[in-house]
């Protein structure tokens, strides 16, 4: 039942509210809840990242000042509505996306620029790794980025002291706890499911690799420490509220959840933690996730294993590029509109565009789009062009070519999203959908479902996205009690029966896509063309 407005003012005022924040690859948003779990304020800050010497980068600049302005956002939201200044919470959660390199010496100084998990330059660490293993080790991956670092021979490998994600990295700033939640630490290094860890043998295996190397660190004392849902993870330090809040209001020793990656995230959003069910997060990067029964039959490199925030072993199919190229385009549909002094509100113009999509042929016509702002491995591509390309036969109008731009961006998920359900035959009870790509009514979710030929639900809330799920994060931590697992949680506490506007696949849709992700491979040739013609400026 949602809370009134008096309920939950006071609330913030008694420090009962939790927040939630997430570093998203184009915006970091702050969303504040009440003892409902229902969002109550929220701020957001813009930012873009950087291509910098041939790596993907945020500096750390750009780190604190979008998470102080998203603060400060989320703080007006709450004050302008309830007439509440923020001074204390009941628990703060941070969450980031997952991977990427960030490498720190002893006195706590960044070594190397961050390296996002845009970057597709670790080809050699990530297949030696997966042979040595035996375990797919994706090139987004923290280990094969140090990994790459130590083929490469950099200077600065021997001076590591520590390595972390963004979420762990904002989160020891803030705490001074050197700690990750399990789902965003099984991206930074295999974990062992049974025990829950970084798996110990493989740690062995990679200290033996590299002992002619001659560094004085071993991997296990360089990596975090790993907690699962609902753990301890530190308080808020006098220097972390000052780096968050620089007015000075918000007070120390508010406590902190284990900080986790935006593939956890958005399976708590979802309520999909739970076995057989699964969700797809689609913004600028896709990625799909299926909580499994069992391992899959062999290691695939379109396929990562990671886990739920407690602990599960979860299937991953996960694509660099999404909305990116779709988002140019609507954004010249919006200067063309703007040039005849017509000034779209951007919900309208999305919406008008998507459901046009709606309009277009089942298979687009006949065009062919890729949305490869950067590489994409499920596609063998480590660098990307967006890029149209028709023939004179195409029908190319407005509906088809909007349609076009919405299956390229589903395309490599496809590729991934086959094999699970084709080849290994998993069973999902639902997939849910969250992100940009479902705010427009239905649309995103017929299109997904034509692409992986099973229903697709969004429920009211999926416009909230991590934010909202590292919120809720904090708040299973703050509220839960003995015994409660998370799913138990979600489902009873926060969803409470919520499943959703469900959409079953269109047969047609079927037909389409798989006529167009034919299409799509023929193509390749066309988009390693346009990578090896455009060349990028450094």
């Amino acid at each position: 039942m949602a809370l009134d407005i008096q309920t939950t003012k006071a609330m913030i005022e008694e420090g009962k509210a939790v927040l939630g924040i997430e570093f998203g690859s184009t915006r970091i948003k702050a969303v504040l809840i009440n003892e409902a779990n229902e969002p109550a304020a929220s701020g957001s800050h813009d930012w873009e990242n950087r291509y910098d010497h041939g790596i993907w980068t945020y500096t750390l600049e750009d780190i604190w000042t979008g998470l102080q302005d998203s603060y400060r956002n989320m703080a007006h939201d709450a004050e302008e509505k309830y007439g509440v200044r923020i001074t204390k919470l009941a628990g703060i959660g941070f969450s980031g996306m997952m991977h990427g390199y960030m490498a720190f010496n002893k006195e706590g100084e960044l070594l190397v620029p961050f390296r996002t998990w845009r970057n597709t330059i670790t080809e050699e660490a990530s297949e030696q790794l997966t042979e040595l293993f035996h375990y797919h080790i994706p090139q987004r991956w923290s280990i094969a980025h140090l990994f790459q670092a130590v083929l490469n021979g950099e200077e600065h490998v021997k001076d590591v002291a520590f390595f972390t994600t963004l979420a762990g990295y904002v989160h020891w700033k803030l705490t001074g706890r050197k700690v990750l939640g399990i789902g965003e630490a099984s991206g930074m290094f295999p974990i062992d499911i049974q025990t829950k860890q970084f798996h110990k043998g493989m740690i062995e295996q990679f200290n033996t690799l590299i002992a002619d190397r001659g560094y004085p660190w071993k991997l296990e004392e360089i990596l975090p420490d790993v907690l699962l849902a609902g753990e301890d993870a530190g308080t808020l330090t006098e220097e972390g509220a000052r780096l968050l809040d620089p007015s000075g209001r918000l007070e120390a020793g508010i406590p902190l959840c284990p900080p986790e990656g935006d593939a956890g995230t958005g399976m708590a959003a979802t309520n999909s933690v739970a076995p057989r069910t699964g969700n797809v997060s689609a913004g600028t990067s896709v990625f799909a996730m299926v909580v499994l029964e069992k391992e899959l039959s062999r290691v695939y490199p379109e396929i990562d294993l990671v886990t739920t925030p407690s602990g599960d072993l979860v299937g991953m199919v996960h694509c660099n590029n999404c909305t990116s190229d779709l988002n140019a385009w609507v954004s010249m549909f919006e200067e063309f509109a703007e040039a005849f002094g017509i000034h779209p509100d951007k919900d309208e113009l999305y919406g008008t565009l998507y459901r046009k999509a709606l309009e277009g042929e089942k298979d687009c016509g006949g065009l062919l789009a890729y949305n490869y702002y950067s590489g994409e491995h499920i596609t063998r591509f480590d660098e990307g062009r967006p890029l149209f390309v028709r023939t004179p036969q195409s029908r190319f109008d407005l509906a088809n070519f909007m349609r076009v731009h919405l299956y390229t961006a589903l395309g490599a998920l496809k590729v991934g999203m086959d094999i699970m359900l084709k080849e290994e035959h998993v069973k999902l009870d639902r997939i849910l959908g969250h992100g940009g790509l479902f705010k427009t009514k239905e649309v995103g979710q017929k299109i997904l479902a034509g692409a992986i030929d099973t229903p697709v639900s969004v429920m009211e809330t999926a416009g909230e996205g991590g934010a909202w799920g590292i919120a809720l994060l904090a708040s299973y931590m703050v509220h839960h009690e003995n015994g409660e697992s998370l799913a138990d949680f979600l489902s009873e506490k926060v969803f409470a029966g919520e499943t959703g506007t469900k959409v079953l696949p269109d047969p047609e849709d079927v037909a389409g896509f798989d006529t167009f992700i034919e299409r799509y491979k023929n193509g390749f040739p066309i988009e390693k063309a346009a990578v090896d013609c455009l060349k990028l400026d450094d």
